[in-house]
């Protein structure tokens, strides 16, 4: 998990408030803090198409529970479990946030440890 991420200056800002805030554990505090100081950040137009972002569908395994799962990634005032809209700032979208298709992710979450691989990333078209 040594790359760099790539994320949006909008999803940079907002998890940086995030960490900011305290609303992460220490060990998740570090990582991200690691994470934030190489990220490349890009304009939302200029993200490649297989990063995890905001507005896209992610499709995921959880190697933990050998499950896969889609969902919708979204700001964390549009977060409808329900509807399978998922936070970015969710374990799971904090985890995978700015990693591209194909990558396998592992993440100490506060729910316990997440490992996570990104199987597919679409982008979702705003109706």
């Amino acid at each position: 998990m040594s790359q760099n991420i790539i994320l949006t200056t909008g999803t940079y800002d907002l998890i940086k408030d995030h960490v900011r805030r305290k609303k992460v554990t220490p060990q998740e505090e570090e990582l991200l803090l690691g994470q934030l100081k190489n990220a490349s950040q890009v304009l939302r137009k200029n993200l490649p198409e297989d990063i995890v972002s905001v507005n896209r569908r992610i499709t995921y395994k959880d190697h933990l529970n050998n499950e896969e799962k889609t969902i919708l990634l979204v700001g964390p005032d549009k977060a409808k479990t329900s509807k399978n809209k998922i936070s970015v700032l969710s374990d799971e979208g904090i985890a995978m946030v700015g990693y591209k298709v194909g990558d396998l992710v592992e993440w100490p979450a506060k729910k316990g440890n997440l490992k996570l691989e990104i199987l597919k990333v679409e982008v979702e078209v705003e109706a």
